[in-house]
Parts: structure tokens; C-alpha cells; sequence
């Protein structure tokens, strides 16, 4: 009959090479029932592995010890051991049990969190990802990173792994997390933009029923392109959304369309009054703050309106304008937009007159022309991504199927026959 003592014995002498390892796996597998029996007395054993090299069976052991609910003087232990383990771990060995490790970083984010110190998590699951992930894939694990650098405040640190591109996905659910806590991120950077796209992904996912992630994502999609976007907002969602968003986001998320369509008026009054009415609302669901940089936005969209009229400006005739209050808040929206390079112009402190200029990049910069080039690098690598992805489906077994039974309902011999290639 296997003992723990033995167990660790055949982790040690078997952790050196490829064959010795699938050889421990076997064994780990056949104890596995056995380590989550004897769970309660593992841990003093682990002192005597090395997470790096006998990172395999470190985590059979780790798993066993996770598995139970722990109180809160035993979670500030595990997480000081499971941080050491997360960072130190090899990936080739982790890799041989992807559901042993992701149920491990899954119960340190818990732990962490019952510590209500999600800070102690970030670093150690940034580390997590990356030794799981392959190229273009994801994880169970990126939206529990997610998750805990937005409690955390550390967006930075979140956005290393929202640059990266996303190919394939195992669980949509994963998916509508991953894009709507990157979403957040983006937001609290004030890159509205990235933020804007990984909201749409939410909501434009295929969906057979709307779900709780997708309303949400949806609101703040609305709000965040009011920022971004402004007036041009449009509440259509593309063609390809699901039907069931298309039935149902707007008319659960009907304050949210009456703010964008009373923002379409452009007054500021009428603006602040609706917010002011609905506000209740707005600060249940956590939004207030991004509701209120859509009022600041409209000040903005009305200030670079001016830019498209006037040369220069008083800052009174700014703020009478764009309906602020006095001279000295003009100033600050001005400051600010020129600091954030949403408009080009100079304040003369003297008589307090602004000077609207010319956007001065003239796109014929190296480092313009770097950024050009790597663009078009990336579009053509989508594109043959792209291609691929078309090839693989025309191929697929359950697509074909598919579009036989589709294909059916109709009698193709009543359509004139369409011509394939135009001769010009």
C-alpha cells in the first residue's frame, strides 16, 4: 500500500527527465485518491521537494491540500507556499496536469481574496498565465487575473496581457469575462478606445440567451462610446450580434439608451438633468463615475467644435459658450485637452485668450513610420490567420452537415445561376 513517504520518495528520484516524468504522472494519477484522503497532514512534506524541480508532483500535492475549504490562518500559510510555487514552477512539468494547476491558481485567487488582499495575487497569476498559455490561447486563468488587478488598482500590469492577440477560446463564458474585466482596465487607463473594442466583444459574442456578464458589458459599452465617440454614438448593434442581444440589451439597458439619445441634443443642461434624475440608478450598478465623464466629454466635444470655427478665443467666451461656469474651469478643459492631444493651441495667461493651432504631426517620422509599417505587419498576419480559420471551417465536418440541411429548404434551380469571376 502506497505511504506519502514513499510517494515523495518516487517524486524525487523521478523528476529528471521526460520518461521518468510521464513514468510519475502514472503514479501520481493512481495516488491521486489517496493524497486528497490523506490532504489534512501533506503539507510538512512539501519541505521536502523543490517547487522547480519536482514541480510536477509539488502540484499533485498542493491540489490535495487545496481541494478542502480552508479558514483564514490556514489560507495566510497556503498562499505564501502557493505564491512561492506559481513563480517558480516549470511549465514543461505543470503542462502534463493543466486541470490540477488551473484548480490550484483557482483556489489561491479565492484565498487571496478571503485575505482581502488581492495585491499578494497578481504577480504570482501573472506567472500562472504565462506558464499555461500556448501562443493565441485562452485560459481559464486570464479572466481570474483580470479580476484581481482591477480589485488590486493594477491596471499596468493587467494591460500586458489585453495586447495580446486572442485566436482560441475553450469556454465562452472564459471569453465574455476576459474581454468585459480587460474592458475595465481599459477604462481605469483611459484607453477608451481598446476598451471600446474588448465591450463589443461581449456584446456582439454569439449568445443563445442573454446572460448577467453581457448586460453589463453593455452598459458601459454605451457609456464608453459616448466618451469616445461622442454624438456619432450610434445604440444599432452590428449585424452579427445574436438575436437574443438584439432583443433584449436595449430594453433592460433602457436608461442607458435614453442617456445616449438625450446626450444626441447636445445641451448640457437637459444632460445633467437626466443624470441628475436617474442617478439612483447609475450608482447601483457602479457606473456613476463614467457617467460623469460623459458630461465632461460633451464639454470637450463642444470646445473642439470651436476649434473648427475660430482661430483664437477668449476663455469667457469659451466658458459662456460651452455653458461652464467661469473662465478658470475653461482653462482647465482646455489644459487638459492639450495634455491628452485632443486639441492643438496656446493660452496667453496675459489677456487669457486661446490660440487654436494645427495638428503638428505630419506622419513623416521614423517612429511614424515604424508604427505605419508594424500595422500593416499585423493586419496581413490577421489576414492569413483569417484564411486559415475559413479553410479549417469549409473543411469541418459539423459545417458541412450544417449547411447541407440548410441548403435543403431551398430549390437553388429558381435563382439564376450567379457568376463567379467578372472579366472587366
Amino acid at each position: 500500500m502506497a505511504t506519502v513517504e514513499s510517494l515523495v520518495a518516487q517524486i524525487q528520484g523521478l523528476s529528471s527527465s521526460a520518461g521518468d516524468l510521464s513514468l510519475l504522472l502514472t503514479h501520481l494519477k493512481q495516488a491521486d485518491e489517496f493524497l486528497h484522503n490523506e490532504s489534512t497532514r501533506l503539507l510538512p512534506f512539501l519541505e521536502q521537494l523543490d517547487p522547480t524541480l519536482h514541480s510536477l508532483g509539488y502540484l499533485y500535492i498542493l491540489e490535495a491540500c487545496t481541494s478542502w475549504p480552508v479558514t483564514n490562518e490556514q489560507a495566510r500559510r497556503l498562499v505564501l507556499i502557493l505564491s512561492r510555487f506559481l513563480t517558480s514552477c516549470v511549465a514543461d512539468q505543470i503542462r502534463l496536469a493543466p486541470e490540477k494547476f488551473i484548480s490550484v491558481c483557482k483556489s489561491f485567487k479565492d484565498q487571496v481574496l478571503m485575505l482581502e488582499a488581492p495585491i499578494r495575487g497578481v504577480l504570482p497569476l501573472l506567472e500562472a498565465v504565462k506558464k499555461l498559455r500556448s501562443s493565441e490561447h485562452l485560459t481559464t486563468l486570464h479572466p481570474d487575473f483580470l479580476q484581481l488587478c482591477l480589485l488590486a488598482k493594477c491596471y499596468k500590469t493587467g494591460l500586458s496581457i489585453l495586447e495580446d492577440d486572442i485566436f482560441e477560446v475553450d469556454q465562452p463564458r472564459d471569453f465574455y469575462l476576459y474581454c468585459y474585466y480587460g474592458g475595465m482596465i481599459c477604462i481605469g487607463q483611459k484607453r477608451f478606445q481598446k476598451a471600446l473594442e474588448l465591450l463589443q466583444n461581449v456584446v456582439t459574442a454569439p449568445m443563445s440567451s442573454i446572460n448577467a456578464i453581457a448586460v453589463e458589458a453593455f452598459k458601459k459599452y454605451v457609456l464608453v462610446s459616448l466618451i469616445y465617440n461622442g454624438q456619432q454614438f450610434s445604440t444599432s448593434l452590428p449585424k452579427y450580434t445574436s438575436s437574443a442581444a438584439q432583443r433584449n440589451l436595449k430594453t433592460i439597458c433602457q436608461p442607458y439608451i435614453e442617456l445616449a439619445n438625450t446626450y444626441s441634443i447636445g445641451k448640457i443642461s437637459e444632460l445633467e438633468s437626466y443624470i441628475q434624475t436617474n442617478r439612483e440608478k447609475f450608482d447601483s450598478d457602479n457606473n456613476l463615475g463614467l457617467v460623469k465623464q460623459v458630461v465632461s466629454s460633451m464639454y470637450k466635444r463642444n470646445i473642439q467644435r470651436l476649434t473648427q470655427t475660430y482661430l483664437t478665443l477668449s476663455l469667457q467666451d469659451i466658458a459662456n459658450t460651452v455653458q461652464l461656469s467661469s473662465p478658470k474651469e475653461a482653462e482647465m478643459h482646455v489644459l487638459q485637452m492639450i495634455q491628452d492631444g485632443e486639441i492643438y493651441a496656446t493660452i496667453n495667461q496675459r489677456d487669457g485668450m486661446v490660440r487654436f493651432l494645427e495638428d503638428p504631426e505630419q506622419y513623416k517620422t521614423c517612429e511614424m513610420i515604424e508604427h505605419i509599417d508594424s500595422s500593416i505587419q499585423r493586419i496581413m498576419t490577421l489576414s492569413k490567420k483569417l484564411t486559415a480559420m475559413d479553410e479549417l471551417i469549409s473543411c469541418d465536418p459539423s459545417y458541412l452537415a450544417k449547411v447541407g440541411r440548410e441548403r435543403q429548404r431551398f430549390d437553388f434551380d429558381d435563382f439564376d445561376p450567379v457568376p463567379q469571376k467578372f472579366n472587366i
